[in-house]
């Protein structure tokens, strides 16, 4: 699993790439509990080359929405597979993220 930021314009988009288990969840955790620092703004979560998301990653994604409900940002979810589409509407998160 490898995650890129790319800062711009009051945007941080962050770039999942490969499989977002469990173990990948624990090692990218410390990397994405520095977005919260961005929360006020906008956080791009890009999905593109995401092949899979397990309930951990799901709870990243949770983490960083109430980290930018709080301070007044938001988080979108960018370029979801159908297969993690179908995740988050059984999980609910396609009512809970702003999906593109």
């Amino acid at each position: 699993m490898e995650v890129k930021f790319v800062r711009e314009s009051g945007e941080v988009t962050a770039y999942l790439i490969g499989r977002l288990d469990t173990p990948a969840s624990l090692e990218i955790a410390p990397q994405m509990n520095a977005l919260e620092e961005d929360a006020g703004g906008t956080i791009i979560l890009d999905c593109t080359d995401l092949a899979y998301i397990s309930s951990s990653g799901l709870r990243i994604f949770i983490t960083l929405r109430k980290a930018a409900a709080a301070k007044g940002g938001k988080v979108i979810v960018r370029n979801i597979s159908n297969e993690i589409r179908s995740v988050f509407m059984m999980t609910g998160f396609l009512n809970l993220f702003e999906i593109q």
